[in-house]
């Protein structure tokens, strides 16, 4: 087990870290993956994704909606439309009366998620089992690959090369809508800016 607690020296695995706890959490909220594996439509999950590491920008590091976008390489406006999602949509979502998340609903989960992690006195105080991703490889749905994406990346240097992100996943068994990730990784646009950056051209080139 890896147990990561207290200060962590660099900035950006310090993000990486805290954002996954929110994501992971986020998921857990919405009744755990399998339970997810219920919905059809299911390429909001690197949404999701992308609304942790917003979240946790805004909540934790007060970067302003022009920061966060220069960060993690997306829109002012994606950014704005998940730092004002609503949470009662949430809500709806996990009674059953909204099956599609978009980005405003992946943002008010996210930030519930990130509310519950900070009640409990536990963002900072990050657990990473490698069982956990071994199980989640042998057992887990496809879409759940944002969550393997973000584990085989982990120590990475962003912006990273086409390069480097080849010999992180070298051997790597992952599919991303049938396709393997090797093969995604030709026809994305270098250098990559961060992680969130990183899952949404894996998304555009598989979808």
């Amino acid at each position: 087990m890896e147990v990561i607690a207290g200060p962590i020296v660099d900035f950006d695995k310090e993000v990486d870290l805290i954002a996954k706890r929110v994501f992971m959490r986020a998921v857990e909220i919405a009744g755990g993956f399998r339970k997810l594996i219920l919905y059809r439509n299911l390429t909001w999950v690197p949404s999701l994704v992308e609304a942790s590491y917003v979240i946790v920008l805004h909540e934790e590091f007060d970067y302003p909606p022009e920061k966060i976008a220069e960060f993690l390489g997306v829109t002012k406006e994606t950014v704005k439309r998940i730092l004002n999602a609503d949470e009662e949509k949430v809500r709806e979502y996990l009674e059953g009366l909204v099956e599609k998340v978009d980005e405003h609903k992946a943002g008010g989960l996210a930030k519930l998620a990130y509310k519950k992690l900070k009640e409990e006195g536990a963002l900072r105080a990050i657990e990473v089992t490698e069982s956990l991703i071994a199980s989640s490889q042998r057992d887990l749905p496809e879409f759940a690959w944002p969550l393997l994406v973000l584990h085989h990346i982990r120590g990475l240097d962003f912006p990273v090369s086409k390069e480097r992100l080849k010999q992180a996943f070298e051997g790597v068994d992952l599919k991303i809508n049938g396709k393997p990730i090797q093969t995604l990784l030709n026809y994305l646009e270098y250098p990559i800016k961060s992680p969130a950056d990183l899952l949404k051209k894996l998304k555009e080139a598989a979808f």
